[in-house]
């Protein structure tokens, strides 16, 4: 139905309906006012000459007419018009044409009040058209002016034929503008088509171009406005495919510059760290002051390394060397065990929900590190007691981490998972290296799952879904 509705109020379908409704209107137009002027023609050829043979027949008699009129004289007069006429004088009729109740009132309420010709069309109680001619008789009297003596002349002319072939021609307008219905249709399919196929070029080098395909480009065809889209196209794509380029070429340099840098600090941290070690021991022997520098020094350290360490572990993910090794585990298990590794016991600060016998294929030193960043996180921005749930169906597993602090702003939300994004950016500097959350959830995708943060109300929750095989 979709589909169907994304057809119809497509391009295609509405110029072909503009093209049939152009072309029909135009037809029916042209045909409509042949029809009007033929029917016209045909009713005036019948019409104005038995107008003017009845007139030329009553001036003919006029030189002999009296005025008022005779009934002998009345009965001369209709016997010499057309036996289709008749002759009314003071409500009566003389000769052999209509009856006086054929005669249509108005038109002899015009004959009667006019000194011009009057005629009238109809259609009579038969369903046939026919054309009813009147003529007031005038004479000059002695004074020279003109007077209406009374008589009135009607005939009756059939159109019967006429209308035969009005009828004709309406059916051939109809039909021509039937016939001019698929011949709109094959020149709109004809325009459309020249119409749509650099659009559609168009689209499908755009979706290219949105899957990254850069270096697709269009031949322009011609000097109209869509050849001009075309090139403008093709000026885009390379402005893009240059940008991009220069973009890549910085990304790269700038995760290079990342992991060589982080590489080389390793080497001289190992040795500060040795240092440091040594320091710590011996600082309850140092002076006050130099055992406050030593410790400052030796927490420096090691911050500094988790920073390094981290950095090299991203620098992994991006330069797309990170290594799945995963193997099938009890979920229960392997949590405790990380928790144990770090000191955390589950006491007032823990509150354990870890059933038995829920397994998943997971790489183990990699899913330390989510658990570790997510407990970590909630012990030091949230309160306690720290919640951790294992949830599993035959689908997927899901460990939720849920804490009792102030949660997490609304606006951070989106944004938690980004690198250097801690929980008090009010804070330069913390304890974290702002890398943990991104380390977590890049690792969670590793393994074809997702890290879903969210607020409680009384808290944050970090939900981690892992499939139960991946691949």
């Amino acid at each position: 139905m979709t589909s169907l509705r994304q057809w119809v109020s497509g391009l295609r379908p509405r110029l072909v309906a503009a093209f049939a409704v152009i072309t029909i209107v135009g037809a029916v137009a042209a045909s409509g006012s042949m029809y009007l002027s033929a029917r016209t023609t045909i009713l005036v050829g019948v019409q104005d000459p038995g107008m003017e043979q009845l007139n030329d027949q009553v001036k003919a008699f006029l030189p002999v007419l009296e005025v008022p009129p005779t009934p002998t004289m009345l009965g001369t007069l209709a016997g010499r018009l057309k036996t289709n006429a008749v002759v009314v004088y003071q409500n009566q009729r003389y000769g052999s044409g209509p009856a006086i109740q054929e005669l249509p009132d108005a038109l002899r309420t015009q004959v009667a009040s006019s000194d011009n010709n009057q005629f009238q069309r109809v259609v009579d109680s038969s369903g046939y058209a026919v054309v009813f001619l009147g003529i007031p008789v005038l004479q000059r009297n002695p004074d020279g002016k003109v007077e209406h003596t009374g008589i009135e002349v009607y005939a009756r002319v059939p159109l019967t034929a006429q209308q035969t072939a009005i009828d004709e021609l309406a059916t051939r307008a109809w039909q021509t503008a039937a016939l001019a219905l698929p011949l709109a249709v094959a020149l709109a399919l004809l325009a459309a088509r020249q119409v749509l196929r650099p659009v559609r070029a168009l689209n499908t080098a755009a979706r290219q171009l949105g899957h990254g395909k850069l270096d697709v480009r269009l031949e322009p065809k011609g000097s109209d406005e869509l050849s001009e889209l075309v090139s403008t196209f093709n000026t885009t794509a390379s402005e893009l495919e240059r940008t991009v380029g220069e973009l890549r070429a910085m990304e790269a340099d700038a995760r290079r510059f990342v992991a060589d840098v982080s590489h080389e600090l390793r080497t001289p941290l190992a040795a500060m760290n040795a240092v440091t070690d040594v320091l710590d021991e011996d600082a309850a022997h140092l002076p006050p002051d130099t055992a406050v520098a030593a410790r400052l020094v030796s927490e420096e350290t090691k911050r500094l390394t988790r920073l390094v360490q981290d950095l090299v572990e991203i620098s992994r993910f991006d330069a797309g060397r990170a290594e799945l090794l995963a193997d099938e585990w009890d979920l229960a298990t392997a949590i405790r065990d990380t928790l144990q590794a770090r000191g955390w016991r589950s006491d007032t600060d823990l509150v354990l929900d870890l059933p038995e016998g829920i397994t998943a294929w997971v790489d183990r030193r990699r899913l330390d590190l989510i658990v570790a960043n997510l407990v970590g996180n909630a012990l030091r921005h949230g309160r306690p007691p720290v919640e951790i749930a294992l949830r599993g169906d035959e689908r997927e597993v899901r460990i939720e981490v849920t804490d009792h602090g102030p949660g997490i702003e609304e606006s951070m939300l989106p944004h938690v998972f980004d690198r250097f994004t801690k929980a008090d950016s009010s804070r330069a500097r913390s304890e974290g290296s702002g890398l943990g959350l991104a380390i977590a959830q890049e690792n969670a995708k590793l393994h074809g799952g997702v890290i879903v943060p969210s607020n409680t109300g009384t808290g944050a929750r970090f939900v981690l879904r892992l499939p139960r095989r991946h691949g």
